[in-house]
């Protein structure tokens, strides 16, 4: 099912202010609170739906990639970044998600409440998030590109295999929290009662500690290495658009899951052509006959010359629109225009011949140019 508009869901206009989105948020998170509607999977639902949308819209980031991309420029599905793929969103975003983001604004859940919350389930390790950037060429932007690209990050410990354990040895139940990742903590909030589930602060929430640490990651089951990645790009990205690979960025060492790596595209300037959205401009210098008598010239475009003919009279920065000779579109079909500019080419220094004719063809024009008044 398609997801509801952010600010629909809270209510809000799109300029509303932080403090506006708040108080939205905290109204319809306390009035659908799963704590004040036991068992109702609607109310579960809005109270998800809700928090999701506060997550977003709280922040001055995700707000502004979901200003300019919508749902898809948050998606963490199989596409790439804001352009394409996922189905908009948090993947994976559920009511523990929820629950913990609503616990973070006020401080508390509700009155007891711990379902999914406290399901007893140790927290998977994730490793962190990495970003490099590549520089395409205006013709590489044209035709889509495959880059191999060197990460230095975190990776698996060859020595223990990534369990961070000595040889011989392996990771033990945590005693503390007796493999659940998870300690339980009463609290009073302004909804009541609450029991609070905070992660586990001998194991940091894995369940299982290491006692016999491998000597050469210190137990952590990572090291720092390096790996190439493939990298496909679309044609038609602009600077700032990112690809993401899912699993490219540091490995979290024992059993845990690697972290994402983020491409951020660069444009590299072309000695020819100068990009607008989709469309490309080229300049070509014409002398003033040429101008004024008409010629056909070869141009330059993406994809090869072509001839153009410059009817007779044509004026300095005439503009001429090539169809479907400049960027593909991105996720789209088509492409955009090239636009030829013509710029009347003045030499610095000319003969004694050509000035004497060039006085005599400005004399010939003076009496039948436009007077200034």
């Amino acid at each position: 099912m398609a997801k509801r508009d952010y600010y629909e869901v809270l209510g809000v206009e799109r300029g509303a202010s932080k403090d506006d989105i708040k108080k939205a948020y905290r109204k319809l998170a306390f009035q659908y609170h799963p704590d004040k509607n036991p068992g109702n999977k609607d109310a579960e639902e809005k109270f998800k739906e809700a928090t999701e949308a506060y997550e977003v819209l709280s922040d001055p980031d995700k707000r502004r990639t979901y200003d300019q991309f919508g749902h898809g420029g948050l998606g963490r599905g199989a596409g790439p970044g804001p352009f394409g793929g996922g189905g908009g969103g948090f993947e994976g975003f559920d009511i523990s998600d929820a629950l913990r983001a609503f616990m973070r604004e006020f401080g508390g859940g509700g009155f007891g409440f711990e379902g999914d919350f406290g399901n007893g389930r140790p927290r998977t390790r994730k490793g962190r998030d990495l970003q490099v950037r590549v520089s395409l060429t205006l013709a590489e932007i044209a035709t889509g590109a495959e880059k191999q690209i060197r990460v230095t990050k975190l990776v698996p410990c060859k020595t223990c295999k990534g369990t961070g354990a000595q040889a011989g040895s392996k990771p033990e139940t945590c005693e503390t929290c007796q493999g659940t990742g998870q300690i339980k903590q009463v609290q009073r909030t302004i909804l009541g009662q609450f029991i609070n589930v905070v992660e586990c602060h001998v194991c940091s929430g894995t369940g299982s500690v290491v006692k016999n640490p491998c000597p050469d990651c210190r137990g952590e089951g990572t090291v720092r290495g390096t790996e190439t990645v493939t990298v496909k790009i679309p044609a038609g990205v602009s600077a700032g658009n990112y690809i993401t690979v899912r699993g490219g960025g540091d490995a979290a060492g024992r059993g845990g899951a690697n972290g994402d790596l983020y491409v951020v595209i660069e444009e590299e300037e072309d000695e020819r052509f100068e990009r607008h959205g989709n469309d490309v401009l080229i300049d070509v210098q014409l002398t003033y006959p040429q101008l004024q008598l008409g010629t056909k010239l070869e141009v330059p475009t993406l994809d090869g010359k072509v001839l153009l003919k410059v009817p007779a009279g044509t004026p300095s920065h005439k503009v001429f629109r090539l169809k479907g000779k400049g960027i593909p579109r991105l996720n789209g079909y088509g492409r955009g225009d090239q636009l030829v500019r013509t710029v009347a080419w003045v030499p610095e220094k000319v003969s004694k011949k050509e000035e004497e004719l060039l006085k005599e063809l400005d004399k010939s024009l003076s009496a039948r140019a436009p007077k200034i008044t």
